[in-house]
């Protein structure tokens, strides 16, 4: 039975979501709990949203693009958001 729970694991999807705030927009993506926060960078790049120089974050906290899904803990119906990183200050 473990070994069939262990097999169903890897076609588990998620369907989250991206709030760009400068945008005012809220975008759908579909992910597996392997992907990493790089994989949702190039995701986004294909609908046309350029996540350069911005930051994902996740219950307030900010997550490292090397992370996974499941690294980062998020679930079905979570809601990612993507900041621009702010510039030095002067």
């Amino acid at each position: 039975m473990e070994g069939l729970r262990r097999g169903l694991r890897r076609w588990k999807r998620y369907h989250i979501k991206v709030h760009l705030a400068d945008e005012a927009l809220l975008l759908p993506l579909t992910v597996r709990p392997r992907d990493t926060l790089s994989d949702l960078r190039a995701q986004l790049v294909g609908q046309g949203v350029s996540s350069w120089k911005r930051t994902f974050y996740y219950n307030a906290r900010p997550l490292a693009d090397g992370l996974t899904v499941r690294d980062a803990r998020l679930q079905d119906g979570a809601v990612l958001l993507l900041v621009r990183d702010p510039g030095p200050a002067t």
